[in-house]
């Protein structure tokens, strides 16, 4: 099937990124996610890229997003420049901060927002070219959260708080004991990460303490305690997983491949 988008990414390509008509001005680059590609606006953070999946406001969400959730390894041609990269979706108050910020830089995405009753997703993109072993750690942190965030959220669908929180407790318990196991080898590796992982382990600690008060909760039965800090945990999981993502995603892409 032919690219709809065939004229505008033509163009790109042949003025070093520039596009006029509706894009004159507009901060584009284009997406290759699935083998197809796409032209997106954007915004550079420095470290990473932010896309934005408006589908100009309409009720469902653009499929280059859903190639992303199906595999979060793209490409992206920014100007002259094309590399990998390895895309994190963003969640709670980091989403909505990142989006109301580009509705105020662009308000035709404000106006997006307030036409449809869909949450217009927010997507980090974050460079991935120099290291395949880091692409392959990156893509697991990512595909690991994606899993225990999906996990909670069946959870709160299927109404089972005793049984479905325990079972997530379980797995949150047990994806940070991994990321503990594995904290000195990457420390050995990328020693300049040391104050960052130091503050992950302590935010480990505290996520334990609150992994206990919920098994506390369950074993006495508190269902409707169990279900608000349950809420309150997810809340602070969403802020823990994206401050992980953006501390140790682009770091990743120096890992050594002999790691």
């Amino acid at each position: 099937m032919p690219n709809p988008n065939r004229a505008v990414i033509d163009e790109f390509r042949a003025n070093a990124g520039r596009v006029g008509g509706p894009f004159t001005g507009a901060d584009l680059l284009l997406l290759t996610a699935g083998g197809i590609t796409s032209p997106i606006g954007h915004h550079d953070e420095g470290d990473r890229l932010l896309v934005y999946a408006s589908n100009a406001g309409r009720d469902h969400d653009p499929r280059w997003y859903r190639r992303l959730l199906a595999d979060p390894v793209g490409h992206v041609e920014v100007g002259t420049d094309r590399y990998r990269v390895v895309a994190a979706p963003l969640h709670g108050a980091e989403r909505d901060r990142c989006y109301r910020e580009q509705g105020e830089r662009v308000p035709a995405y404000a106006a997006y927002q307030r036409g449809t009753d869909r949450t217009i997703p927010v997507v980090a993109l974050y460079r991935m070219d120099h290291s395949d072993r880091g692409l392959a750690v990156a893509v697991q942190l990512v595909r690991a959260h994606t899993a225990l965030r999906a996990q909670l959220a069946g959870a709160a669908a299927a109404g089972d708080v005793f049984g479905h929180c325990l079972a997530w407790c379980a797995e949150v318990g047990e994806h940070h004991h991994s990321e503990d196991t594995t904290f000195p080898r990457l420390l050995a590796a990328l020693p300049d990460l040391a104050g960052t992982i130091d503050r992950l382990r302590a935010e480990h600690r505290l996520v334990a303490e609150r992994l206990r008060a919920l098994d506390a909760l369950a074993a006495a039965g508190d269902a409707a305690g169990l279900g608000a800090a349950r809420t309150e945990l997810a809340g602070q999981l969403d802020e823990h997983f994206g401050a992980e993502e953006r501390a140790l995603l682009p770091a990743l892409d120096t890992l050594p491949d002999t790691w």
